[in-house]
């Protein structure tokens, strides 16, 4: 009939608005099954490229040229990510498909650059190329957190959601490592051309995913607070720390293994068993959360790495490397999935890609600084097991801190980093007071003397 409206027409559902018809929905034809096959190649392609350049800037070259070098890309990663929260964010959220249009751009910047990279991998405009890859990358990364609210029922979803994402890196990951260690026998070149293929998929695959845009009017005083809730700044340090340790253990292990005289092989098994880490914690995700909420899911994967890099640092060869490699895989990523679970299920919806965006800098910044460390020390000064001792340290005092803040909260009390926090100020407030009376006592000294 002419003008009249099905009954049912507010239940339905149009396939490119990234919702589900049903709970009967079939899942190949959801919002939701359109981002996981562009977050596998996404997957992919990043493995295929850290592939690429750890045989172009850990293995072609000595330590001893590739250290500055190494220092550099990561010193010029950091700048960029200055960009990302105040100008892509918002983008992300205002624009009409600004998310869609986000992914879009970092995937054909992205094989753009490989293409340049192939060109460049004895030039040092290898290093701006890989600090802009590193960037697309993470920018795709935040427009995928921003996405994933807007393609599940209800929050309840999210961190099966979450998980779901999780596990698909890994698999990525996973399929991507036999193809490109093979190729990186023939040369890196041959790797970051498989990477282009990949990315050429991911393009094809990004064009389907579901236009949306939540925002329309600026960001509220209220939202700006739930941003900065007790609970969201307690997840996002532990989140910090664990990303700056990610940083550490990746560059540690590069420059052990190229200091060893081992082959790309064992850089790329250190890689594979990441990823394979990874997979088991989004696989435990959905069960874990069932019995224990978000925010002890971190802390506990917190305290588990610091467990583990006490084991490995006794023997501290590769097979106990190995080990933690996989541990650090599975911490990051079931850290990495509680966090977004909170911020997406705290935070304001109408703007997570800003959410994301600033999170997502503030966790690169942590990622160099831990980088840096072994990439300036030399494996005479920061040997293997003094690097798991160190690593095993600071994740055991993050865990203490985030397990002791949540705790303290839950009573009203302040955070032992709140403590340390004030009796850190009172001890330089009380130094400063000291240093003021003796510059008095010695000046008047001086003028008795010379009276």
């Amino acid at each position: 009939m002419t003008g009249s409206v099905p009954a049912d027409f507010e239940e339905r559902r149009d396939p490119d608005s990234g919702m589900q018809n049903s709970k009967s929905a079939r899942p190949l034809t959801t919002g939701f099954a359109r981002l996981a096959r562009v977050h596998v190649l996404s997957a992919a392609a990043d493995t295929c490229t850290t592939i690429a350049l750890a045989g172009s800037l850990f293995f072609n070259l000595d330590p001893a040229a590739a250290r500055p070098k190494v220092a550099l890309y990561l010193l010029l990663t950091i700048a960029p990510f200055t960009v990302i929260g105040p100008l892509i964010g918002p983008l992300i959220d205002r624009l009409h498909g600004g998310r869609r249009a986000m992914v879009l751009v970092a995937s054909i910047g992205r094989a753009l650059l490989v293409v340049l990279m192939i060109r460049h991998l004895n030039s040092l405009l290898l290093f701006p190329e890989a600090f802009g890859i590193l960037v697309l990358g993470k920018t795709y990364h935040v427009a995928k957190s921003a996405i994933v609210p807007g393609l599940v029922r209800d929050k309840a979803d999210l961190v099966e959601a979450n998980s779901k994402l999780v596990l698909l890196s890994g698999v990525g990951s996973a399929l991507a490592v036999g193809p490109a260690l093979l190729l990186s026998l023939a040369g890196s070149q041959w790797v970051l051309g498989f990477a282009i293929v990949i990315l050429i998929l991911l393009i094809s695959a990004a064009t389907r995913l579901p236009k949306s845009s939540v925002a329309a009017e600026p960001i509220e005083v209220s939202e700006r607070n739930d941003l900065r809730s007790s609970r969201i700044i307690l997840a996002a340090s532990a989140m910090a720390v664990l990303r700056g340790m990610t940083g550490f253990t990746l560059f540690l292990v590069a420059f052990w293994l190229r200091g060893e005289g081992a082959a790309t092989g064992w850089f790329g098994a250190m890689v594979a068993a990441s990823a394979a880490g990874s997979l088991i914690g989004a696989l435990a995700a959905p069960i874990l959360r069932r019995f224990v909420q978000e925010e002890y899911l971190l802390g506990a994967v917190l305290t588990a790495a610091s467990i583990v890099a006490f084991i490995a640092a006794f023997p501290s060869d590769r097979t106990a490397v190995l080990f933690y490699s996989l541990m650090i895989g599975f911490a990051a990523g079931l850290g990495k999935l509680s966090f977004d679970a909170i911020v997406q299920r705290d935070a304001p919806t109408a703007n997570q890609g800003r959410s994301f965006a600033q999170f997502e800098t503030r966790f690169q910044l942590t990622w160099v600084i831990g980088g840096l460390i072994p990439v300036i020390t030399s494996n005479e000064i920061l040997p293997m097991r003094a690097g798991l001792i160190i690593l095993a340290l600071v994740s055991g005092g993050a865990a203490f801190l985030y397990l002791g803040g949540l705790w303290a909260l839950s009573r009203g009390r302040r955070t032992p980093s709140q403590l340390l926090v004030e009796r850190l100020g009172s001890d330089k407030r009380y130094k400063q007071a000291k240093n003021r009376i003796k510059s008095n006592v010695v000046t008047k000294s001086k003028k008795l003397f010379h009276s």
